[in-house]
């Protein structure tokens, strides 16, 4: 008899730890997701330009997004840290990890120029770097990481920093110190034109160019005014070949 009770009061224990950690875990994937939503209102874009790599692209290998624009362009963090590193890497050139009070590393690569050292307090908007092409680059461009809870090398806890910051397809302009995409994709290929404008000069425009039957790099790259080596730099290309209502980056 107290053989029987024993086994039962066992069992009745292990049914409790379990529903625990079921509950648990529920909760926490709850809170993550509410966590998400919350940052998704008030991180910022890092950079003026435009998209020209999502996440998750070349065989999954890609665990960021790609911003390209003129070089120097000013690098802002999206939100409140400290800065966990900032050295050069063979691979990322020049970048900046900010670990964030959300639990949250972001990762800033290719810089041209580093503003930040390690143990700096940084708030959010400001300037940690430059632009630039840096390491294994092939274009000037942002590239830009979100690692939950920590930047592993094998990038475990990496994150779609869309998720964060907003959805922006290939091609799109993006807006530094903009909180979310919206409305704000005109403002920014608006400011960013003035701008080209006003400085005859600097770097050329970029903008998205949708491929047609019979295009070639090379005839894209006339009607564009720039080489073919430029548009394959800009997109990440490593052959000539392309297809119709691919989108390309182009001058």
């Amino acid at each position: 008899m107290r053989d029987y009770i024993k086994r039962f009061l066992i069992a009745i224990i292990m049914a409790l730890c379990v529903s625990l950690l079921f509950l648990g875990g529920k909760h926490s994937e709850a809170a993550g997701k509410q966590d998400l939503g919350v940052i998704n209102d008030h991180w910022i874009w890092p950079a003026d330009g435009i998209i020209s790599d999502t996440y998750g692209t070349r065989q999954g290998s890609h665990k960021g997004i790609d911003i390209a624009g003129r070089i120097d362009t000013p690098i802002l963090a999206v939100e409140d840290g400290v800065v966990e590193k900032s050295y050069y890497s063979n691979t990322y050139g020049n970048v900046v990890f900010i670990k964030h009070p959300s639990h949250f590393v972001t990762v800033y690569a290719h810089l041209n120029r580093r503003n930040v050292g390690k143990g700096q307090l940084i708030k959010q908007g400001d300037v940690i770097g430059k632009m630039g092409r840096t390491g294994q680059a092939t274009g000037t461009h942002l590239h830009f990481e979100a690692h939950q809870r920590e930047w592993r090398y094998d990038k475990k806890y990496a994150l779609d920093p869309e998720q964060l910051l907003g959805k922006a397809d290939v091609g799109e302009p993006v807006q530094a110190g903009i909180a979310s995409i919206g409305e704000s994709v005109l403002a920014a290929s608006s400011q960013l034109r003035l701008h080209q404008n006003d400085n005859a000069n600097s770097s050329p425009l970029l903008e998205r160019y949708i491929v047609k039957e019979g295009d070639t790099l090379s005839t894209i790259a006339q009607k564009q005014n720039t080489t073919v080596t430029a548009v394959k730099n800009l997109n990440h290309l490593t052959t000539d070949l392309i297809k119709p209502k691919q989108i390309l980056i182009v001058p």
